[in-house]
């Protein structure tokens, strides 16, 4: 009683449901109408002309299953977000495949459940999405943790290049500070270029006089603020 009560409350949310399998389809709808805070808009397979029906449906979800995601076009997740504004989309029946699942995230899906999900699981993402929230199963959300981290290692790796032009750092020098911008020591820079520590000491030195620098960080500060740095002590 209490979550009829609880659904009777909120807005009616427009779905717009594309499975590839006719059974599947049909099941996936009826289980759908049931609900009370759903409304069915439409339901299809995928076609080139399939965007036309859920624009003119006024969808505020669009829910695709594995079979049909297989299939579209690379920029169909892209297209579709900037063809309905709000839209919000969600692939069920997915594999736990960490590349799929990440170029998913990159095309703008907010909900992504694998084939395990039972009905009230996909219910219950449908419901989250729409208040806003992502979804994914925490067996992948580790993997999205892992990837956000190498980005921000592979950024303090590639450091803008206008920047290090701008202050006149060598090829050697960048590649110390990208070193110096993941916390390596002296000894462990030596190590990974083959130098002794006393020259890469040196090496740290000349950058930081270089660069009006008091500190390591300071340095490193100097370019991922792209030589604002310099600028305020010249």
């Amino acid at each position: 009683m209490k979550q009829a009560k609880d659904h009777s409350s909120t807005r009616t949310l427009k779905l717009f449901l594309l499975v590839e399998n006719r059974l599947l389809r049909e099941a996936l709808a009826g289980i759908v109408r049931k609900q009370p805070d759903f409304c069915v808009v439409g339901v299809d397979r995928y076609t080139p002309s399939i965007e036309k029906q859920f624009v003119a449906s006024g969808c505020e979800i669009l829910v695709a299953d594995h079979a049909s995601a297989t299939i579209f076009p690379a920029t169909f997740v892209a297209h579709s977000l900037s063809l309905v504004p709000g839209l919000k989309i969600i692939l069920l029946g997915m594999e736990e495949d960490p590349e799929v699942f990440l170029q998913a995230i990159r095309a703008g899906v907010s909900g992504y459940l694998l084939g395990d999900a039972g009905a009230e699981e996909t219910l219950a993402a449908v419901r989250r999405v729409a208040q806003g929230e992502a979804v994914c199963p925490s067996k992948l959300c580790l993997h999205l943790f892992q990837f956000v981290a190498r980005e921000a290692q592979k950024g303090s790796l590639v450091l803008n290049q206008r920047a290090c032009a701008k202050l006149g750092l060598t090829p050697r020098q960048q590649q110390l500070i990208s070193f110096l911008a993941r916390g390596l020591t002296n000894k462990e820079i030596a190590a990974n270029l083959n130098l002794s520590e006393f020259t890469v000491k040196n090496h740290v030195h000349r950058i930081m006089r270089q660069l009006n620098a008091e500190s390591r960080y300071a340095a490193v500060q100097t370019v991922c603020e792209g030589g604002l740095g310099a600028d305020r002590l010249t």
